[in-house]
């Protein structure tokens, strides 16, 4: 599954690279008119900021959408998945820790019923 949220980024990053071009070009028609671009630069990096609150809100409601779909098919979370690993670590260090201690004689044979 590609990774939606680096996509995001990715997305918004040239978007923001936009706004800068945008800037940097409105700035070059202005200083030939003689036009202060002050007013012009403010504007941009406010853009700049809105576009980067609208992106963080986006991939939160994203991240939620995909924790509602996650949930609704039971997959595990990273959360569960580290629990588990966890505990099959200590499961694991006890086999280690038992077979350790003694050999274990193997079982006897079954026996068929009848005999």
């Amino acid at each position: 599954m590609p990774d939606i949220q680096g996509m995001f980024k990715d997305v918004w990053s040239s978007a923001r690279a936009g706004v800068t071009a945008a800037e940097a070009e409105a700035e070059k028609v202005l200083g030939r008119i003689g036009v202060s671009t002050e007013g012009v630069r403010r504007q941009a990096r406010e853009l700049g900021e809105r576009l980067d609150r609208e992106r963080r809100g986006l991939e939160r409601g994203l991240d939620d959408a995909v924790r509602r779909a996650a949930n609704r098919f039971r997959i595990p979370t990273r959360d569960d998945l580290e629990t588990l690993q966890r505990r099959l670590d200590a499961v694991s260090e006890r086999v280690e820790a038992l077979s350790r201690r003694a050999p274990v004689a193997p079982p006897p044979p079954r026996q068929e019923q009848g005999e």
